[in-house]
């Protein structure tokens, strides 16, 4: 692999596609990413309902390779393409369950297998509220095969003013559990303490 890390970005049909969208945006500001995009047919509909009739082809020019969603002859459909993980923004309870019972079907779920095989990161943003069992347990079976569950769930200590900066901080976070140095900073909890100490000065 090149000198740049290679990220596999999957944006599914779940609602929160602009999760997916700053995910990209975050990773292509580095200049250190060849971002390799797949975005599923729900996912198209999705974007353009809640992020715009422009988004996704903004999207696939931030991108290094835009992939199509059926072709699983793609590069990010085999182990021997070298990658730094991948970041499903968000993950549908769909494509959840078909990770955690390896049904790949489409390049998402074959690119997101591809991550576990190999024993590379996997992050599922998965968008779903209130939880019945059978979502449970596939985020069970997913977690005991090495992918990280990871919910959009937003911050509130660093009170944020807008919900780009709740989206923002939320897609940091994901890119953050890569565990690569993007030089891409999270709003950290400084303890009660510190904040306490700065409010008294």
């Amino acid at each position: 692999m090149s000198g740049r890390l290679r990220i596999v970005v999957g944006i599914s049909g779940a609602s929160g596609a602009a999760l997916g969208v700053r995910v990209v945006e975050l990773l292509a500001e580095t200049g250190q990413c060849d971002i390799h995009l797949v975005v599923t047919h729900h996912a198209e509909r999705t974007l353009l309902h809640e992020v715009g009739r422009n988004a996704l082809s903004a999207l696939a020019a931030m991108a290094t390779r835009h992939h199509a969603d059926e072709d699983i002859g793609a590069s990010i459909a085999s182990g021997s393409f070298r990658t730094a993980g991948m970041i499903v923004a968000p993950c549908s309870i769909r494509t959840l369950s078909a990770i955690a019972t390896s049904a790949a079907k489409n390049l998402l779920v074959r690119a997101a297998d591809v991550q576990l095989k190999e024993r590379r990161r996997l992050v599922l943003m998965v968008r779903e509220t209130p939880l019945h069992l059978g979502h449970l347990r596939a985020m069970t079976a997913a977690t005991e095969i090495g992918a990280i569950i990871a919910p959009p769930v937003p911050a509130f200590y660093h009170k944020p003013a807008s919900m780009a900066a709740v989206i923002d901080q939320i897609a940091r976070r994901a890119i953050d559990l890569l565990d690569l140095d993007l030089h891409l900073p999270v709003h950290e909890w400084e303890g009660e303490d510190r904040i306490r100490d700065a409010g008294q000065r």
